[in-house]
This record gives structure tokens, sequence and C-alpha cells, in this order.
């Protein structure tokens, strides 16, 4: 049983520095103290320990993880979704980093994708060029309807 709790006060240490050093999800770092092959109860009782803590907070993550794949990777919000949904996160902590995208900024960043696209599809006729340019975007996360919206200002 000593063993265990010694065990237990690594894998938190362990855990608290990753944590200090990146946002981490729960889903995360419960997969990682699963390595250490500690108790379910003692598992989740790390999580709450690093919660309480403030070295993990979902919300967080999921915000920080919202921010940087749209400012960085130029996603949409579907594809984020559909990322952070992977990592076990509940739709009301989902759609709060969601809403933290700015609206204008998400425009511009479609409007550039599109444009983009559509620069490099060659001489094709018009409704296939569409096709190909709003393709891409979906494959980027950004929504259908959206996409429909801001695609006549970029092909004529």
């Amino acid at each position: 049983m000593e063993n265990q709790e010694q065990i237990a006060k690594q894998a938190f240490s362990k855990m608290a520095r990753l944590c200090s050093r990146s946002e981490q999800c729960s889903s995360d770092i419960r997969k990682k103290i699963m390595a250490f092959e500690l108790p379910e109860d003692t598992v989740d009782e790390i999580i709450k320990n690093l919660t309480e803590e403030k070295y993990l907070d979902d919300e967080r993550y999921a915000k920080a993880y919202a921010k940087d794949k749209f400012r960085f990777n130029k996603w949409g919000r579907v594809k984020i979704r559909h990322y952070l949904r992977m990592k076990n996160l509940s739709e009301t902590v989902i759609q709060t980093a969601l809403n933290e995208i700015d609206e204008e900024k998400y425009k511009k960043v479609l409007i550039q994708t599109l444009k983009e696209k559509a620069k490099k599809v060659k001489k094709k006729p018009r409704y296939e060029k569409m096709g190909q340019v709003i393709r891409f975007a979906q494959t980027r996360g950004f929504e259908p309807e959206i996409i429909h919206r801001y695609l006549n200002l970029v092909i004529e």
C-alpha cells in the first residue's frame, strides 16, 4: 500500500509539471495516469486534485485549442468541434470554446481560404471550380452554409 501512495504522488507531480508547461485536457491526463497502473479511484482522486489546484481545466484547454487551431491552422468550427469531441469534452465546454472565435476574423479567414484555393484551381468550368473550392473549405472545417454565403465573392 505504501508503494501505491508513492506511485500516486509521483503521478500527481509528473502530471502537474506537464500541465504547467502546456494546456492539457482531463481525458489525456487520465490516459497518462493509467500508465502508472493505479486503481480507478486513485486516478479520479489525482485528476480531482489537479483540477482543484488549477493545473487542469477542460474549459481553459478547449478555448486555447480552438484559438490555436483557428489562428495557426486556419481550421473552421466543424473540424475544431470534431477534435474536441474526440477528447471527450462536454458539448457546453466545446460550444463555449467555439464562441470565443471572433466572427469577423472567422469570415476573413474563410474568404482568404476560398480565394487561395480558387487561384490554385486551373482553368475549369465554373461549377467544377466551385465544387473543388467548396470541398476544400469543408475539409478545413468550415460550415457549408457559410462557404456558400461567401463563395460568390471569390469565384467570378
